[in-house]
């Protein structure tokens, strides 16, 4: 299986939660690796969306840090309410 790998930064103006994470997570910018996965033995080209979330936020000085795999729709969904609740 092949695959690629881009990366971005979620920025977020007020604690949030996702699933699969404990409680709230603090404001503030979040490393995201996108990894998509060629499907193989298809007859069409496709494509597995997994995102990973760096933990913790770029501005916690911390000496462990975690990589956890999160559902990139609910990522976009916690971005786009935190955005119209900073407007």
């Amino acid at each position: 299986m092949s695959g690629r790998t881009t990366h971005s930064i979620a920025h977020f103006e007020a604690p949030f939660m996702l699933a699969g994470l404990e409680g709230k997570l603090p404001a503030g910018d979040y490393d995201i690796d996108h990894n998509e996965e060629l499907i193989d033995s298809m007859s069409w080209l496709a494509w597995r969306r997994v995102a990973t979330i760096h933990l913790p936020a770029r501005t916690v000085k911390s000496q462990t840090s975690q990589l956890v795999a999160i559902d990139l729709a609910e990522l976009e969904t916690a971005l786009k309410r935190d955005q119209e609740n900073a407007a």
